[in-house]
């Protein structure tokens, strides 16, 4: 099969488009065809600066296609059947093997693409939001990196939740786009202070929860927009250095700092959130959150796909097909 892998970390030029072999299916897992792969934050992370475990490696958390093989012992899913898998690594190719227990079936009506594009963003920002945040109607969430993955998902979430949703970009022509999501009010990081237009957009009393998946400075500037017993929920590190976050800095508010890994929540409870992002899964295919999709890459543009999302220029996401 042909696959994108790495032989060494760094930029997107370490991807190479090659022949590799199909995978196995062991006991307790399946075999899909892909249809599209959803690129992840997580995968730039892992090409520039996750060691492979072995050469050629193919890196890539989620994928979505058609079952072609199940491996002894599962029922479910069949043979036939259209799913999303998630994995740590595999989905950069034309086959992958996951355990059965890391799939979500796809309803019909919902293409691959958008299918694919569900489990990491929408179970992030759901799992950051309600889960780490405690976010309730009536109150008021910034959402940091609006126009990527876990950010249009959390817009959308905590808008339908009844909250007011402030989000930051680095454009206002994206700010724009995103009030058909449900934005409410948006600030250009590029041209102004976050902490300082969060303050007068609230009257001075802050925010009650804040979604970061940009880390480095912008969690630390972060603490100043929290309202008193805010939450400040940190997600990721978008390929920026970490932070350092001065305990005391959370004192005087009595404000909260949380931590969410979706892939340490789903390994240690795995049937809240499986059925979590299952629910999600309806509500995409509903039409009741949407997926917005930037755009499209053959797999054997893989290079130029990673180099495009880390360019911050997509407004939603990127996804290849093989």
């Amino acid at each position: 099969m042909k696959a994108a892998v790495i032989y060494e970390n760094g930029g997107p030029d370490v991807l190479r488009y090659e022949d590799v072999p199909d995978p196995e299916c062991p006991d307790g897992c399946v075999v899909i065809d892909v249809e599209a792969i959803s690129i992840e934050g997580g995968d730039l992370l892992a090409r520039a600066g996750s060691p492979p475990p072995s050469v050629p490696h193919i890196v890539g958390y989620l994928a979505a296609g058609t079952v072609v093989e199940v491996g002894a012992g599962i029922e479910d899913p069949v043979v036939g059947d259209r799913v999303v898998t998630l994995n740590m690594a595999g989905s950069h190719a034309a086959k992958r093997a996951v355990p059965a227990m890391s799939t979500w079936s796809v309803a019909d009506g919902l293409d691959a693409a958008r299918a694919a594009c569900v489990p990491v963003a929408f179970g992030t920002a759901q799992e950051c939001l309600f889960t780490a945040g405690n976010l309730e109607a009536g109150q008021t969430a910034l959402i940091h990196a609006g126009a990527g993955g876990v950010g249009m998902a959390a817009i959308q979430l905590a808008k339908q939740a009844g909250a007011t949703v402030i989000s930051t970009a680095s454009s206002d022509e994206k700010l724009e786009r995103l009030r058909e999501f449900g934005l409410d009010q948006g600030i250009n990081y590029a041209a102004e202070s976050f902490v300082e237009r969060t303050r007068e957009l609230t009257d001075g009393r802050g925010v009650d929860v804040i979604l970061d998946s940009v880390g480095g400075q912008t969690l630390v500037d972060s603490i100043g927009a929290l309202a008193y017993r805010g939450t400040l929920v940190s997600v990721g590190v978008a390929g920026r250095a970490g932070s350092t976050v001065e305990a005391r800095d959370l004192w005087a508010q009595n404000n909260a700092l949380r931590g969410v890994f979706l892939g340490g929540a789903l390994l240690t409870e795995y049937p809240r959130v499986h059925g979590m992002i299952a629910d999600l899964f309806e509500r995409v295919a509903s039409g009741g959150v949407h997926v917005e999709i930037d755009r499209t890459f053959p797999l054997g543009e893989a290079a130029g796909a990673h180099a495009y999302l880390e360019s911050r220029q997509a407004f939603g996401r990127v996804v290849m097909t093989p």
